[in-house]
């Protein structure tokens, strides 16, 4: 006689018959095909939607996260201390060119006053500009800051020939504030002229631009023009000239830390502030005497470069208002290297004397 058996689910016996009954159950519980599809097809429809709006009414939100970090160099390097990087006879001070924007600034005074200067204040640094002796202010190149080895050469060299030096960071650089915008930087330089201007009184103010400082100095140049100033004097040492030759990339896309391909999504942060320093045709404009200084062997801006902007800028004066010093590449001075030169101090000193 066969007895009725009672299957458990978890009886050896129904296996069989439990793992039909669970892939059907699994077979189920699985999404068809076309379930993905539609998902896909709606996420794609959101995100469509969404990042428009992010991108027209959070652009500081997206750029903040994308590009905000900032690279600070160099390390371990206190600015406010000139006298680390053997300035002796130099001050720190933060002037204030516009609202929310600090400038670091180092005010080197001559060689002749350095014993005198040991333990002065501020205050007394800033009445010194009116002694009578020609004072510079030196716009440097491209990153870094103005403790750079060959900005402190230049510094040196002008210290020893007798004269004031004034030596700013731009926003952006060093222990300066704010970002970094060819406007801006024009700003910094035209506020600084002025501070000097209103302290140095009869003395020659000349300004000495450096690679990238030399678009600054001939924008400031034409700034006050345009106000009825005209520069003492101007040294274009290293001057690049966009008209002629292509500058790549911004050149202050330094300051900031991209997450690497986020460039095809997100617009840089200088896209609306494009660079021109339009040194060629500044030159034109300018009315100071201006002294090209230029390596023969420079591996960034070739000599062809300052010779034809020493050209354009004769014509727009004459030959003896404008000057062209070149030196010979096998000195290997290239881009950076010509405070070192035996013969610079002359040249400078014979220039200065004719302003």
């Amino acid at each position: 006689m066969m007895r009725n058996r009672v299957v458990k689910p978890g009886s050896s016996s129904s296996a069989a018959t439990q793992e039909k009954r669970t892939g059907k159950v699994q077979r189920k519980q699985a999404a068809p095909p076309r379930s993905w599809l539609k998902r896909g097809f709606l996420a794609c429809f959101v995100i469509f939607l969404l990042v428009p709006f992010l991108l027209r009414e959070l652009p500081e939100l997206i750029q903040h996260f994308v590009y905000t970090y900032r690279l600070s160099v160099p390390f371990f390097v206190d600015l406010s201390r000139p006298a680390d990087f053997s300035l002796n006879h130099t001050i720190n001070m933060y002037l204030t060119s516009e609202e929310g924007i600090s400038l670091g600034v180092w005010h080197t005074v001559p060689d002749s006053r350095g014993m005198e200067a040991q333990g002065k204040d501020l205050a007394w640094y800033q009445k010194s500009l009116s002694d009578g002796s020609p004072v510079f202010i030196y716009f440097h190149g491209n990153t870094g800051t103005r403790a750079a080895p060959h900005r402190v050469g230049v510094a040196k060299v002008l210290s020893a020939l007798g004269y004031h030096v004034l030596v700013p960071d731009y926003r952006g650089f060093g222990d300066s504030t704010g970002e970094p915008t060819e406007a801006g930087l024009t700003t910094d330089a035209t506020y600084l002229y002025n501070w000097v201007k209103a302290r140095s009184g009869k003395s020659l103010v000349v300004i000495w631009g450096h690679s990238l400082g030399t678009g600054v100095s001939t924008n400031t140049a034409v700034k006050l023009i345009e106000q009825g100033v005209v520069f003492d004097g101007v040294i274009l040492e290293g001057a690049f000239n966009t008209a002629r030759q292509k500058i790549p990339g911004n050149p202050f896309s330094w300051y900031y830390w991209k997450i690497p391909g986020y460039g095809y999504f997100f617009r840089e942060p200088w896209a609306d502030n494009k660079i021109v320093f339009p040194t060629e045709e500044n030159l034109k404009k300018m009315k100071s005497p201006i002294l090209f200084l230029h390596s023969e062997d420079d591996h960034l801006v070739p000599i062809e470069i300052a010779q034809q902007m020493h050209e354009i800028a004769a014509s727009a004066q004459n030959a003896e208002r404008v000057q062209l010093v070149s030196f010979d590449g096998s000195l290997g001075y290239l881009h950076n290297g010509l405070y070192r030169d035996a013969h610079l101090p002359d040249i400078i000193k014979t220039w200065v004397q004719s302003l």
